[in-house]
Protein backbone atom coordinates (compact mmCIF):
# COMPACT_ATOMS: atom_id res chain seq x y z
CA UNK A 1 0.00 0.00 0.00
CA UNK A 2 2.80 2.43 0.95
CA UNK A 3 4.57 1.54 -2.32
CA UNK A 4 1.45 2.34 -4.33
CA UNK A 5 0.99 5.66 -2.51
CA UNK A 6 4.63 6.49 -3.16
CA UNK A 7 4.25 5.77 -6.89
CA UNK A 8 1.03 7.80 -7.05
CA UNK A 9 2.75 10.71 -5.36
CA UNK A 10 5.70 10.45 -7.73
CA UNK A 11 3.34 10.42 -10.73
CA UNK A 12 1.49 13.51 -9.48
CA UNK A 13 4.77 15.33 -8.91
CA UNK A 14 6.00 14.36 -12.36
CA UNK A 15 2.79 15.56 -14.04
CA UNK A 16 2.98 18.83 -12.12
CA UNK A 17 6.61 19.31 -13.16
CA UNK A 18 5.78 18.59 -16.82
CA UNK A 19 2.83 21.00 -16.74
CA UNK A 20 4.98 23.72 -15.19
CA UNK A 21 7.72 23.11 -17.77
CA UNK A 22 5.25 23.25 -20.68
CA UNK A 23 3.75 26.44 -19.29
CA UNK A 24 7.20 27.97 -18.91
CA UNK A 25 8.26 26.89 -22.39
CA UNK A 26 4.98 27.63 -24.14
CA UNK A 27 5.85 29.19 -27.51
CA UNK A 28 3.99 31.96 -29.32
CA UNK A 29 0.35 30.97 -29.72
CA UNK A 30 -0.40 32.07 -33.29
CA UNK A 31 1.54 31.25 -36.44
CA UNK A 32 1.09 31.42 -40.21
CA UNK A 33 2.47 29.19 -42.98
CA UNK A 34 2.86 29.76 -46.71
CA UNK A 35 3.85 26.78 -48.85
CA UNK A 36 3.81 25.00 -52.17
CA UNK A 37 3.35 21.28 -52.82
CA UNK A 38 3.72 18.67 -55.50
CA UNK A 39 1.69 15.45 -55.26
CA UNK A 40 2.00 12.09 -56.96
CA UNK A 41 -1.06 9.86 -57.32
CA UNK A 42 -1.19 6.89 -54.97
CA UNK A 43 -4.16 4.94 -56.35
CA UNK A 44 -5.58 4.41 -59.83
CA UNK A 45 -9.19 3.70 -60.71
CA UNK A 46 -10.98 3.41 -64.03
CA UNK A 47 -12.20 6.78 -65.24
CA UNK A 48 -15.93 7.34 -65.84
CA UNK A 49 -17.61 7.42 -69.24
CA UNK A 50 -16.79 10.58 -71.23
CA UNK A 51 -19.39 11.79 -73.73
CA UNK A 52 -20.75 8.28 -74.14
CA UNK A 53 -17.27 6.80 -74.60
CA UNK A 54 -15.99 4.18 -72.16
CA UNK A 55 -12.68 4.77 -70.39
CA UNK A 56 -10.74 2.75 -72.97
CA UNK A 57 -7.73 3.26 -75.22
CA UNK A 58 -8.57 1.52 -78.51
CA UNK A 59 -6.72 1.24 -81.82
CA UNK A 60 -8.34 0.32 -85.15
CA UNK A 61 -6.50 -0.64 -88.32
CA UNK A 62 -8.43 -1.06 -91.53
CA UNK A 63 -11.65 -0.71 -89.59
CA UNK A 64 -10.78 -3.60 -87.25
CA UNK A 65 -10.00 -3.37 -83.55
CA UNK A 66 -6.38 -4.45 -82.99
CA UNK A 67 -5.81 -3.40 -79.37
CA UNK A 68 -7.59 -2.01 -76.35
CA UNK A 69 -6.88 -1.37 -72.67
CA UNK A 70 -8.64 0.31 -69.79
CA UNK A 71 -7.70 3.90 -69.02
CA UNK A 72 -7.06 4.26 -65.30
CA UNK A 73 -5.59 6.91 -63.07
CA UNK A 74 -6.24 9.53 -60.44
CA UNK A 75 -6.35 13.31 -60.41
CA UNK A 76 -4.19 13.22 -57.29
CA UNK A 77 -1.06 14.22 -59.22
CA UNK A 78 -0.46 17.95 -59.45
CA UNK A 79 0.55 21.20 -57.78
CA UNK A 80 -0.90 22.99 -54.75
CA UNK A 81 -0.29 26.33 -53.07
CA UNK A 82 -1.76 27.32 -49.73
CA UNK A 83 -1.75 29.52 -46.67
CA UNK A 84 -2.39 28.22 -43.16
CA UNK A 85 -3.22 29.82 -39.83
CA UNK A 86 -2.32 27.87 -36.69
CA UNK A 87 -2.78 28.14 -32.95
CA UNK A 88 -0.79 26.26 -30.29
CA UNK A 89 -2.76 25.38 -27.19
CA UNK A 90 0.40 24.05 -25.54
CA UNK A 91 3.90 22.93 -26.47
CA UNK A 92 2.41 19.67 -27.76
CA UNK A 93 -1.04 20.34 -29.21
CA UNK A 94 -2.21 22.82 -31.83
CA UNK A 95 -4.85 23.43 -34.49
CA UNK A 96 -4.44 24.55 -38.10
CA UNK A 97 -6.81 25.80 -40.78
CA UNK A 98 -5.43 25.84 -44.30
CA UNK A 99 -6.82 27.32 -47.52
CA UNK A 100 -5.37 25.72 -50.66
CA UNK A 101 -5.57 25.97 -54.43
CA UNK A 102 -4.91 22.74 -56.32
CA UNK A 103 -4.33 22.09 -60.03
CA UNK A 104 -4.03 18.51 -61.21
CA UNK A 105 -1.93 17.29 -64.11
CA UNK A 106 -3.76 16.54 -67.34
CA UNK A 107 -5.03 12.96 -67.45
CA UNK A 108 -6.13 11.02 -70.51
CA UNK A 109 -9.64 9.70 -69.84
CA UNK A 110 -10.51 7.98 -73.16
CA UNK A 111 -8.99 7.62 -76.61
CA UNK A 112 -9.67 5.92 -79.93
CA UNK A 113 -7.16 5.89 -82.79
CA UNK A 114 -8.22 4.82 -86.28
CA UNK A 115 -6.36 4.87 -89.61
CA UNK A 116 -9.60 5.50 -91.51
CA UNK A 117 -11.99 8.43 -90.95
CA UNK A 118 -14.78 6.16 -89.81
CA UNK A 119 -14.96 2.37 -89.49
CA UNK A 120 -17.86 0.24 -90.72
CA UNK A 121 -19.00 0.17 -87.10
CA UNK A 122 -19.10 3.99 -86.99
CA UNK A 123 -15.94 4.42 -84.91
CA UNK A 124 -13.80 7.55 -85.40
CA UNK A 125 -10.64 8.97 -83.80
CA UNK A 126 -10.91 11.08 -80.65
CA UNK A 127 -9.12 11.86 -77.38
CA UNK A 128 -10.49 13.22 -74.09
CA UNK A 129 -8.25 14.76 -71.42
CA UNK A 130 -9.34 15.89 -67.94
CA UNK A 131 -7.96 18.33 -65.38
CA UNK A 132 -9.22 19.27 -61.92
CA UNK A 133 -8.81 22.68 -60.29
CA UNK A 134 -10.14 23.30 -56.79
CA UNK A 135 -10.04 25.47 -53.69
CA UNK A 136 -10.32 23.63 -50.37
CA UNK A 137 -10.20 24.31 -46.65
CA UNK A 138 -8.27 21.89 -44.46
CA UNK A 139 -8.77 21.93 -40.66
CA UNK A 140 -6.31 19.69 -38.78
CA UNK A 141 -5.12 18.80 -35.28
CA UNK A 142 -1.34 19.07 -34.83
CA UNK A 143 0.91 17.25 -32.35
CA UNK A 144 4.35 18.79 -31.85
CA UNK A 145 7.06 16.31 -30.89
CA UNK A 146 9.58 18.63 -29.26
CA UNK A 147 12.35 20.93 -30.47
CA UNK A 148 15.99 19.85 -30.79
CA UNK A 149 18.78 21.94 -32.30
CA UNK A 150 16.32 24.14 -34.17
CA UNK A 151 14.28 21.25 -35.60
CA UNK A 152 10.74 20.61 -34.34
CA UNK A 153 9.03 17.59 -35.91
CA UNK A 154 5.24 17.26 -35.81
CA UNK A 155 2.36 15.18 -37.09
CA UNK A 156 -1.14 16.24 -38.05
CA UNK A 157 -4.43 14.70 -39.14
CA UNK A 158 -7.46 16.45 -40.56
CA UNK A 159 -10.09 16.68 -43.25
CA UNK A 160 -10.31 18.31 -46.68
CA UNK A 161 -13.45 20.19 -47.69
CA UNK A 162 -13.52 21.39 -51.33
CA UNK A 163 -15.35 24.73 -51.56
CA UNK A 164 -15.03 25.50 -55.27
CA UNK A 165 -13.71 23.83 -58.38
CA UNK A 166 -14.51 21.64 -61.36
CA UNK A 167 -13.33 18.87 -63.65
CA UNK A 168 -12.62 20.25 -67.12
CA UNK A 169 -12.71 17.67 -69.93
CA UNK A 170 -11.25 18.66 -73.29
CA UNK A 171 -12.12 16.42 -76.24
CA UNK A 172 -10.76 16.52 -79.79
CA UNK A 173 -12.00 14.31 -82.59
CA UNK A 174 -11.87 13.87 -86.35
CA UNK A 175 -15.51 13.00 -86.74
CA UNK A 176 -18.49 13.14 -89.11
CA UNK A 177 -19.92 16.68 -89.38
CA UNK A 178 -22.51 16.15 -92.13
CA UNK A 179 -24.84 13.27 -92.98
CA UNK A 180 -27.00 12.13 -95.89
CA UNK A 181 -30.78 11.68 -95.44
CA UNK A 182 -30.10 8.03 -94.68
CA UNK A 183 -27.60 8.90 -91.93
CA UNK A 184 -24.43 8.10 -93.87
CA UNK A 185 -21.54 10.52 -93.12
CA UNK A 186 -20.84 12.81 -96.06
CA UNK A 187 -18.15 15.05 -94.53
CA UNK A 188 -15.60 14.91 -91.74
CA UNK A 189 -13.98 17.63 -89.68
CA UNK A 190 -12.03 18.53 -86.56
CA UNK A 191 -14.41 18.79 -83.61
CA UNK A 192 -13.24 20.39 -80.35
CA UNK A 193 -15.26 20.60 -77.13
CA UNK A 194 -14.75 21.57 -73.49
CA UNK A 195 -17.05 20.24 -70.77
CA UNK A 196 -17.02 21.39 -67.14
CA UNK A 197 -18.27 19.03 -64.44
CA UNK A 198 -19.41 20.60 -61.17
CA UNK A 199 -19.15 18.36 -58.08
CA UNK A 200 -21.48 17.52 -55.23
CA UNK A 201 -20.27 18.46 -51.72
CA UNK A 202 -17.69 15.99 -50.43
CA UNK A 203 -15.13 15.55 -47.69
CA UNK A 204 -11.70 13.89 -47.63
CA UNK A 205 -8.95 12.81 -45.25
CA UNK A 206 -5.41 14.10 -44.83
CA UNK A 207 -2.43 13.16 -42.66
CA UNK A 208 1.06 14.64 -42.59
CA UNK A 209 4.49 14.25 -41.00
CA UNK A 210 6.66 17.35 -41.00
CA UNK A 211 9.30 19.43 -39.32
CA UNK A 212 10.20 23.08 -38.92
CA UNK A 213 13.68 24.53 -38.69
CA UNK A 214 14.07 27.80 -36.81
CA UNK A 215 15.76 30.54 -38.86
CA UNK A 216 15.10 33.46 -36.50
CA UNK A 217 13.04 33.98 -33.36
CA UNK A 218 9.90 34.39 -35.49
CA UNK A 219 10.73 32.77 -38.84
CA UNK A 220 11.10 29.07 -39.64
CA UNK A 221 11.32 26.90 -42.75
CA UNK A 222 9.12 23.80 -42.88
CA UNK A 223 8.73 20.61 -44.88
CA UNK A 224 5.80 18.17 -44.82
CA UNK A 225 5.16 14.76 -46.31
CA UNK A 226 1.38 14.57 -46.73
CA UNK A 227 -1.10 11.90 -47.76
CA UNK A 228 -4.63 12.81 -48.80
CA UNK A 229 -7.56 10.86 -50.17
CA UNK A 230 -11.04 11.81 -51.35
CA UNK A 231 -13.38 11.29 -54.28
CA UNK A 232 -15.42 13.77 -56.28
CA UNK A 233 -19.01 12.97 -57.21
CA UNK A 234 -20.33 14.76 -60.33
CA UNK A 235 -23.45 16.93 -60.02
CA UNK A 236 -23.83 18.69 -63.38
CA UNK A 237 -21.95 19.02 -66.66
CA UNK A 238 -21.99 21.90 -69.14
CA UNK A 239 -20.36 22.25 -72.56
CA UNK A 240 -18.64 25.64 -72.58
CA UNK A 241 -16.84 25.33 -75.94
CA UNK A 242 -17.77 23.54 -79.16
CA UNK A 243 -16.02 24.24 -82.45
CA UNK A 244 -15.99 22.57 -85.87
CA UNK A 245 -12.89 23.16 -87.99
CA UNK A 246 -12.01 26.05 -85.68
CA UNK A 247 -15.40 27.79 -86.02
CA UNK A 248 -17.69 28.32 -83.02
CA UNK A 249 -20.65 25.95 -83.30
CA UNK A 250 -21.97 25.96 -79.73
CA UNK A 251 -25.21 27.61 -80.87
CA UNK A 252 -25.97 24.54 -83.02
CA UNK A 253 -26.09 22.29 -79.96
CA UNK A 254 -29.35 21.52 -78.17
CA UNK A 255 -29.96 21.96 -74.44
CA UNK A 256 -29.69 18.18 -74.00
CA UNK A 257 -26.30 18.20 -75.76
CA UNK A 258 -24.95 21.11 -73.68
CA UNK A 259 -26.32 20.39 -70.20
CA UNK A 260 -26.28 17.18 -68.13
CA UNK A 261 -27.67 16.36 -64.70
CA UNK A 262 -26.06 13.40 -62.96
CA UNK A 263 -28.43 10.98 -61.21
CA UNK A 264 -28.00 8.00 -58.89
CA UNK A 265 -30.33 6.00 -61.15
CA UNK A 266 -32.23 6.23 -64.45
CA UNK A 267 -35.80 5.15 -65.18
CA UNK A 268 -38.57 5.68 -67.75
CA UNK A 269 -38.99 9.30 -66.62
CA UNK A 270 -35.30 10.18 -67.07
CA UNK A 271 -34.27 12.28 -70.05
CA UNK A 272 -32.14 9.51 -71.49
CA UNK A 273 -32.82 7.40 -74.57
CA UNK A 274 -31.56 4.24 -72.87
CA UNK A 275 -34.50 4.14 -70.42
CA UNK A 276 -37.14 6.59 -71.65
CA UNK A 277 -39.44 5.06 -74.31
CA UNK A 278 -40.09 8.56 -75.69
CA UNK A 279 -36.41 9.20 -76.27
CA UNK A 280 -34.59 12.41 -75.36
CA UNK A 281 -36.29 15.79 -75.00
CA UNK A 282 -33.70 18.02 -76.69
CA UNK A 283 -35.01 21.10 -74.87
CA UNK A 284 -34.17 19.73 -71.41
CA UNK A 285 -30.85 18.72 -69.81
CA UNK A 286 -29.77 15.14 -70.34
CA UNK A 287 -29.91 12.75 -67.37
CA UNK A 288 -26.89 10.50 -66.93
CA UNK A 289 -25.66 8.15 -64.22
CA UNK A 290 -23.45 9.67 -61.53
CA UNK A 291 -19.70 9.34 -61.92
CA UNK A 292 -16.81 9.51 -59.48
CA UNK A 293 -13.14 10.42 -59.84
CA UNK A 294 -10.40 9.94 -57.26
CA UNK A 295 -7.96 12.56 -55.95
CA UNK A 296 -5.62 10.51 -53.79
CA UNK A 297 -1.96 11.47 -53.59
CA UNK A 298 1.28 11.65 -51.60
CA UNK A 299 2.98 15.02 -51.69
CA UNK A 300 5.87 17.10 -50.40
CA UNK A 301 5.21 20.63 -49.15
CA UNK A 302 7.96 23.23 -48.64
CA UNK A 303 7.41 26.66 -47.18
CA UNK A 304 7.92 29.37 -44.58
CA UNK A 305 6.34 29.67 -41.12
CA UNK A 306 5.99 32.95 -39.25
CA UNK A 307 5.23 32.86 -35.50
CA UNK A 308 3.80 35.89 -33.67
Amino acid sequence: MKKNLFLLGLLVCSMTAVAQTEKAEKPESWYFKLGGSYFNQTASTEFPTVGGHDAMDRTYVGGKLVSEKSVTGSFGQGFRTGITAGYRFSTRIGFELGVNYYTSNDKKMAQTTSDVPITPAGVYSFKSVGQITAFDVAPAVVMFLGEHKGFEPYTKVGVLVPIHGDLEITSDAYAPIAFSPTGTPTAFGNVHSVDKVKPNPTIGFTAALGTTYKLTSHLSAFAELEYRNFTVHGKTKETTEFTVNGQDALATRTTAQIHTNYRDGLDVNSNNAATNPNGVNKDKPMDELSSYVGISGLGLTLGIKYSL
